[in-house]
């Protein structure tokens, strides 16, 4: 997966994250689908598939 398509996922990925999550991470997930997914990423950056996206993802609410 590169760049681009992980931009145009990454909201769905905070959606989906958003329907398992406790009530307590809910705001801390809303704000995050406020952050631009360009600073997230870089242009160069590539993913092996859509499991290893969806983790980076998940795996920043933990280090914010």
């Amino acid at each position: 997966m590169d760049a681009i398509e992980f931009i145009d996922k990454y909201l769905s990925y905070i959606e989906t994250i958003k329907k398992v999550s406790k009530d307590l991470y809910i705001p801390l997930l809303e704000e995050m689908g406020k952050w631009e997914p360009h600073d997230l990423i870089t242009p160069e950056t590539w993913f092996p598939d859509e499991n290893a996206a969806f983790g980076f993802v998940y795996r920043i609410r933990w280090f914010n």
